[in-house]
């Protein structure tokens, strides 16, 4: 269906979802918008939440364009009934039950890191419902752990002071916006969840198997990464087997916060090519 950019725009909806995923209950805080065009699902990464994809609302490239975002189980406005429950599978799960209630049949993905891993395993346990998947630097390998490793490599007992400690880790980092990340973290997390959500991710990195799982799916794909990335052994086997690959300037591990105009940029030539093959 093609939006005429005059085209009045459906309003920018903010709700809560009362759901139950795992016998767990959640109430779970969405931002989205309705249309007639496949909607974008968007899934934030660990410390993040659905205010990293609100300006979509904004864009105009994005005219007409429906989309969800939420904050995953033990992020931001969400409330997580057992706030030991969230990992991989347990995010993957309430990914399901959030298109299920919204009656979603088919979608664009597009994952950051924790929800790149999450949105993997979504479209690996759902592929005839993804139109195309862009993994804004999700994990696919061992190498990809330097956020979540440190649950091993700092064991810390009291997760509130681990919390701490990977806060002032963090805003020594190298990457770009660290510090940004790093300042807001507090208000956008609950320590509760770092555990499980660490180890997991982890685990899948180190044997999920997951490159493999990303090359082999049917429909379009993009690994989007900050040029600080550029280094990844895995980003040639990528490109070889047909993944588009996108590096932002001037970023490193958060595109959204360093330069998102690229980003969005990136996003809509994507889909806009996807959609017109």
């Amino acid at each position: 269906m093609a939006i005429q950019i005059g085209q009045a725009q459906p309003p920018v909806i903010h709700e809560r979802l009362q759901v139950t995923v795992d016998d767990t209950a959640l109430d779970i805080a969405v931002v989205r918008r309705e249309g007639d065009l496949v909607p974008i699902l968007f899934l934030h990464g660990w410390g993040s939440t659905k205010e990293d994809y609100i300006d979509i609302g904004l864009n105009k490239a994005f005219h007409g364009r429906p989309f969800i975002a939420y904050d995953a189980p033990g992020c931001g406005k969400t409330v997580c009934g057992d706030l030991s429950k969230p990992n991989i599978e347990f995010l993957v799960s309430t990914a399901e039950v959030v298109l299920q209630h919204l009656k979603v049949k088919r979608f664009h993905l597009v994952g950051h890191s924790m929800g790149g891993l999450t949105g993997l395993e979504l479209a690996n346990r759902i592929p005839h419902a993804v139109v195309s998947f862009i993994n804004v630097k999700g994990n696919l390998a061992a190498e990809d752990c330097f956020i979540t490793r440190q649950i091993f490599d700092h064991p810390e007992k009291d997760l509130q002071k681990f919390f701490d400690s990977f806060i002032e880790r963090t805003l020594q980092s190298p990457f770009y916006a660290s510090g940004i990340y790093a300042a807001g973290i507090r208000d956008r997390v609950r320590p509760e969840a770092i555990k499980g959500i660490f180890e997991s991710m982890v685990d899948h990195s180190d044997n999920g198997d997951l490159i493999s799982k990303f090359t082999s799916a049917l429909f379009p794909r993009m690994f989007m990464f900050g040029e600080q990335h550029a280094t990844l052994t895995y980003l040639p086997k990528l490109a070889s087997k047909g993944v588009q690959l996108a590096e932002i300037p001037g970023a490193g591990h958060f595109p959204m916060y360093s330069n998102p105009v690229a980003m969005w940029d990136a996003i809509w030539k994507f889909l806009n090519k996807v959609e017109l093959d």
